[in-house]
């Protein structure tokens, strides 16, 4: 087996950025032949058709995920959401739309910060009120698709 191929195994089991010294104590070799595998290693990523690459972190040597490839990581890796945001974001389904100053009476101030989560999140959309100082808040396609709801029915 290769050396470059064995520092491959490493950096993916590891799962994080390792240094030169962490990959030379795991291979049981000299400095001079880990550089030289991690080169080839690094030089043969560059050259194929892949979604990973080597890169070199300030903590040392990673297999990651290329960058152009992170919407496709925020599109498929489920978002963390906390009990909190969820209940907002309930409280916004239900009602949808819903002024915030109505929000903010039924789940506190603490929504506030909610309700920016969920906007980043990209669950909820904020939009002026036409005739006030307040916003109307809805949810949003990804909400519907991310909780399978076709559509919410009020009581």
């Amino acid at each position: 087996m290769k050396l470059a191929t064995k520092i491959e195994a490493i950096l993916y089991i590891k799962g994080k950025p390792l240094s030169l010294e962490e990959i030379t104590t795991h291979l049981d070799c000299d400095r001079e032949m880990a550089e030289d595998a991690l080169i080839e290693l690094m030089n043969d990523y560059a050259h194929r058709d892949s979604a990973l690459e080597i890169v070199e972190t300030p903590t040392g040597y990673s297999l990651q995920l290329k960058s152009v490839y992170e919407n496709l990581l925020k599109e498929l890796i489920p978002a963390e959401i906390g009990t909190g945001a969820l209940r907002t974001l309930a409280a916004i389904a239900l009602k949808n739309p819903i002024l915030q100053t109505e929000l903010i009476d039924l789940r506190g101030s603490s929504a506030y910060q909610q309700v920016a989560e969920l906007v980043q999140l990209g669950f909820i959309r904020k939009r002026p009120q036409a005739d006030g100082r307040s916003y109307w808040l809805e949810v949003t396609d990804k909400f519907h698709q991310y909780f399978e709801i076709d559509q919410l029915t009020t009581f």
